[in-house]
């Protein structure tokens, strides 16, 4: 238990490798008492599904359209069928005011494919003060490795 009350062996690989795949214990707490000593280092953190991510550096880095989900028998005229584009602001873009490093925790990152991911791991070298979390499922005891790591390359 000595991990979960001090953090710093996470903290050092996750600022070493940028970005990190991490296994947590089901029944869940793990992830927010890494991330309260993550905010306690000086980091700003965000936590957020990688469901529904789609291309990681425009969802989190700039002005993106969405469309709403279709919602049965609508007028085929303007814009029935398909829904009005509506503009979203990025997910990470007020974090980086200042100078503080910038913490995303992916839930659910089991969804995401090997090229989503290795996105991720670009988004982190390109940007040194973003650090990525991805919970890549389940297990008895906290575990982590880099991400490089895991998808092999």
């Amino acid at each position: 238990m000595p991990l979960l009350l001090s953090g710093r062996n996470f903290r050092r690989d996750l600022e070493a490798s940028g970005c990190i795949a991490i296994q947590v214990p089901l029944e869940g707490g793990a992830e927010t008492r890494l991330l309260r000593r993550l905010r306690a280092a000086g980091y700003r953190t965000q936590l957020a599904s990688a469901r529904g991510l789609g291309d990681p550096e425009i969802f989190l880095f700039q002005l993106h359209g969405i469309r709403p989900p279709h919602l049965g028998h609508q007028s085929v005229g303007r814009n029935g069928a398909l829904g009005e584009v509506q503009q979203v602001m990025p997910q990470l873009g007020e974090l980086f005011i200042g100078d503080a490093p910038v913490a995303l925790w992916l839930l659910e990152g089991q969804v995401l494919s090997r090229s989503e991911l290795s996105a991720l791991i670009d988004l982190c070298k390109r940007e040194p003060r973003l650090k990525v979390v991805v919970e890549m499922g389940g297990a008895r005891s906290l575990k982590w490795q880099p991400m490089r790591e895991l998808i092999g390359g």
